[in-house]
């Protein structure tokens, strides 16, 4: 009986596709297991980064570095853990803390640090109901500023959505010249232009269209069509028109009060 011979280390023609095939799947190994680590490395990177921040005591930039960490998987926990520590004890912003203080219970339910964390996110509930009582979510002067700029833009985008329209019974004349507001100006037509263009140009909100329309109209013949070389009157903005008549109202309003002596 002839010797039986080794399959892998023999020179025949036959066994060379299986050599082939076992040194591909060696490369393949390596090759996963050096993934592995690249992946480790930034984590490592980010955290040994976020340590060195917190000793400088720049917490922002090292809740930064930690979060960048994250990758939602449980080996993750205690640095959400970290972070919640930081903005509990170093930011005193109680609500941040708790969003970690969970994640972390949730990713390490059976932790080194439950115990820990639940007391912590305890006494921040608490701080915060004490703060919300008190001050409220907002303070009385920013709930007015708040207010007040969304009475504007409610009105800013009124203006926007129904501009001005032309009265149905007045007919574009080309022959009569459109009327030169104040704080108006004049633009020629460009190659390519349209009003939604020369709207964003001018007024960086391509809803304004209708306004240069409008201020247009015996020119446009009522319509939105533009020639090259075609000078087009541009209305000031509705909104700086707000604004400046806000600040005239309030410095006369100023002007009326009795000076104290």
């Amino acid at each position: 009986m002839p010797a039986l011979r080794p399959c892998f280390f023999t020179n025949d023609v036959f066994y060379a596709p299986m050599r082939v095939l076992l040194m591909r799947n060696l490369l393949l190994v390596c090759a996963f297991m050096l993934a592995g680590c690249d992946k480790q490395d930034p984590q490592r990177d980010a955290v040994a980064r976020a340590e060195q921040q917190v000793k400088a005591g720049a917490f922002r930039q090292a809740i930064r570095a930690y979060e960048s960490a994250l990758d939602g998987s449980a080996k993750t926990a205690d640095i959400h853990y970290t972070i919640a520590v930081i903005y509990d004890d170093k930011l005193k912003e109680p609500l941040d803390a708790i969003h970690h203080y969970d994640r972390y219970l949730e990713l390490a339910p059976k932790g080194g640090r439950v115990k820990e964390a639940n007391s912590a996110k305890a006494d921040c509930e608490k701080r915060l109901q004490l703060k919300i009582t008190k001050e409220g979510y907002m303070t009385t002067g920013e709930g007015m500023r708040l207010r007040n700029e969304n009475e504007s833009l409610r009105k800013t985008i009124a203006d926007l959505r129904n501009p001005k329209p032309t009265p149905a019974n007045e007919m574009p004349d080309p022959s009569k010249p459109d009327t030169m507001s104040p704080g108006a100006k004049r633009y020629s037509v460009a190659r390519g232009d349209t009003l939604g263009k020369i709207a964003i140009k001018f007024y960086n909100n391509r809803a304004y269209a209708g306004h240069i329309k409008a201020a247009n109209y015996n020119q446009l013949r009522g319509g939105d069509a533009l020639q090259v070389g075609m000078i087009l009157i541009i209305p000031e903005s509705p909104g700086k028109k707000k604004t400046d008549a806000a600040v005239k109202t309030k410095t006369e309003s100023s002007a009326k009060k009795p000076k104290r002596k």
